[in-house]
C-alpha cells in the first residue's frame, strides 16, 4: 500500500492543521468516549457470560454444562435477537448501516439510536454464546460518538469520514488493548489510505481510548504464548501457506457476502435466529468450542492444546457456525472469528508440513496462520501484523514468517477479489466507488 500525502488522498492540506481546534478536540473526546464505551460493553459481556455460563472461561463452562443448558441458552439468544431486531426497527429511524458503508456512501453518517441498540444487542447475544466477535459493538459506539461530535463541531464530510474511522478504530483499540493496531485498522481497513496527516489523529484517538480502558480493564496481552523461535522450516512453510490462506479467505468473504444478502426479512426475523442459534446449541453439546467469539480456541491453538482431529473438525464447523449466525440476522463482529479461522487453518497446514519438515512448534503455525487470514480477509496487511504482535505481546521472534505469510495471503486475496470482509455487503457499484475514493491521485 502506498503512503500518499494528504493532498493525494483527496484531503486538503489544511484539513487537519494544528489550527483546526474543533477537529482535534473532537478527536480527543472521541478517544475518551470510545474508551469508556468499550469498558462498559466489556463489563456487560462478562456479566452476561458469567451468568449464562458460570466458569473461568466460556469454553470451560460450556464443556462442563449439561446438554439442556446449551439448548435453552442459545434458544434464548435467538429469541432475544429476533425481538431486539424487530423493536429496533419499530422504535428507531433509519436502516441499519455498516461502518464501512457509512464512510464510503454517507460520509460517515450513522443512525445513532439504531446503531447503539444493535451494539448492545450484539454484546448480549455474543455473551450468551453466538459465534460472532465482540469488537463490532465498541467500534459502533466509537463511530456513533464521532459522528455526533462531527455534527456539534460542524466538521466537513472529509473530516467526518476520518473521525468516524478513528472512532471505530479507537473502540477496537480499547476493547483489545491494541492502540497502534486499532489506529492502523481505522485507516488501512476502514479508510483504505495511510498518510501521516491521517495517522496522527487515529493514533491519538486510539491511544486515549486504550489508556482510558486500562484504568478498568487489564493491561495485558489477549493471548499468552511462548517466544516461538523462527527457523528455515517455518519460513518455507509461510511462503507455501500464505497463498492457501488467501484462497481460503476469499471463500470466507464470499460466504459472508452470501449470508448478508440472505438475511431474513419480515416475520422470519423472529424465527430464523432461534432456529440458527438452536442448531448451534445442539452442535455445541459435542463441540463447545463453537460458542462465543473464538478467543478460547485461538488461545488453545496458539498453545498447541488442540488435537489434530479436533483442529480439522473445527476448521470446518467454526466458520460455518459464524456464517449461520450472521445469515440468521444475529449482530456481531468478524474480527476474532477470522482470527480463529486463521489459527485453525495454520494448525492444520502445520500438521501436514510437519510430516515433510518437522521441528517447528505447532503453535507457531497457528499464530502465523491467524495473521495471514486476518490480513487477507480485511485487506489490511500492516494492521494485521501489528494487531497480532500487540495481541500476543510478541514481536521479533517470528516476524519473518509472519510477514511472508501475510504478504502472500493478501496479494492472492486482493488479486482475485476486491472485497474485504468489511466490504462484503456492498454492491459492485459501491465497491468500485470505494476503490476510486481510496485510490491516490498520483496512481
Amino acid at each position: 500500500m502506498t503512503l500518499p500525502h494528504a493532498k493525494d488522498a483527496g484531503i486538503p492540506p489544511t484539513l487537519l492543521s494544528t489550527g483546526a481546534v474543533g477537529f482535534w478536540a473532537a478527536v480527543i473526546l472521541t478517544g475518551a468516549g470510545a474508551g469508556v464505551g468499550a469498558v462498559a460493553l466489556t463489563m456487560l459481556l462478562e456479566q452476561v457470560q458469567h451468568f449464562m455460563w458460570p466458569g473461568p472461561t466460556l469454553l470451560d463452562a460450556a464443556a462442563h454444562a449439561g446438554a439442556w443448558r446449551h439448548v435453552w441458552v442459545l434458544l434464548g439468544a435467538g429469541a432475544l435477537t429476533g425481538a431486539g431486531q424487530i423493536i429496533l426497527r419499530r422504535l428507531t429511524s433509519g436502516n441499519g448501516i455498516d461502518i464501512t458503508e457509512a464512510i464510503s456512501e454517507f460520509a460517515g453518517r450513522l443512525p445513532a439510536l439504531r446503531t447503539l441498540g444493535s451494539a448492545v444487542l450484539s454484546i448480549l447475544v455474543v455473551g450468551m454464546g453466538a459465534s460472532l466477535g465482540r469488537e463490532g459493538a465498541p467500534k459502533q459506539v466509537g463511530a456513533v460518538l464521532a459522528n455526533t461530535l462531527s455534527d456539534r463541531a460542524h466538521l466537513s464530510d472529509e473530516q467526518r469520514r476520518l473521525l468516524v474511522a478513528c472512532g471505530a478504530g479507537a473502540g477496537m483499540a480499547a476493547a483489545y488493548g491494541v492502540p497502534v493496531g486499532g489506529a492502523l485498522f481505522a485507516l488501512e481497513v476502514l479508510r483504505g489510505v495511510l498518510a501521516l496527516r491521517l495517522i496522527l489523529p487515529a493514533l491519538l484517538a486510539s491511544a486515549i481510548a486504550a489508556g482510558v480502558s486500562w484504568l478498568a480493564l487489564p493491561n495485558a496481552p489477549t493471548y499468552l504464548i511462548p517466544a516461538y523461535p523462527s527457523s528455515l522450516s517455518v519460513v518455507c512453510w509461510a511462503i507455501v501457506a500464505g497463498p492457501v490462506a488467501g484462497l481460503v479467505s476469499i471463500g470466507y468473504v464470499h460466504l459472508v457476502a452470501w449470508a448478508d444478502r440472505n438475511k431474513p426479512v419480515g416475520w422470519r426475523r423472529l424465527v430464523a435466529p432461534m432456529f440458527a442459534l438452536g442448531m448451534l446449541g445442539v452442535a455445541a453439546i459435542e463441540f463447545p468450542q463453537l460458542l462465543g467469539n473464538g478467543k478460547d480456541i485461538v488461545q488453545l491453538a496458539f498453545d498447541n492444546q488442540v488435537t489434530p482431529v479436533l483442529l480439522m473438525t473445527l476448521l470446518v464447523l467454526r466458520p460455518l457456525s459464524t456464517i449461520l449466525c450472521l445469515g440468521s440476522g444475529v449482530p456481531g463482529g468478524l474480527f476474532t472469528p477470522s482470527l480463529a479461522l486463521g489459527a485453525l487453518l495454520g494448525g492444520v497446514l502445520g500438521l501436514a508440513w510437519s510430516w515433510i519438515w518437522p521441528g517447528v512448534p505447532p503453535g507457531l503455525y497457528a499464530v502465523v496462520g491467524a495473521a495471514a487470514v486476518l490480513a487477507a480477509t480485511t485487506h489490511g496487511p500492516i494492521s494485521a501484523v501489528v494487531l497480532v504482535m500487540e495481541l500476543t505481546g510478541r514481536d521479533r521472534s517470528f516476524v519473518l514468517p509472519l510477514l511472508l505469510a501475510v504478504v502472500t495471503a493478501t496479494v492472492v486475496a486482493r488479486t482475485l477479489d476486491p472485497r474485504s470482509i468489511y466490504d462484503a455487503r456492498l454492491t459492485k457499484r459501491e465497491i468500485q466507488k470505494l476503490q476510486l475514493a481510496r485510490k491516490p491521485a498520483s496512481a
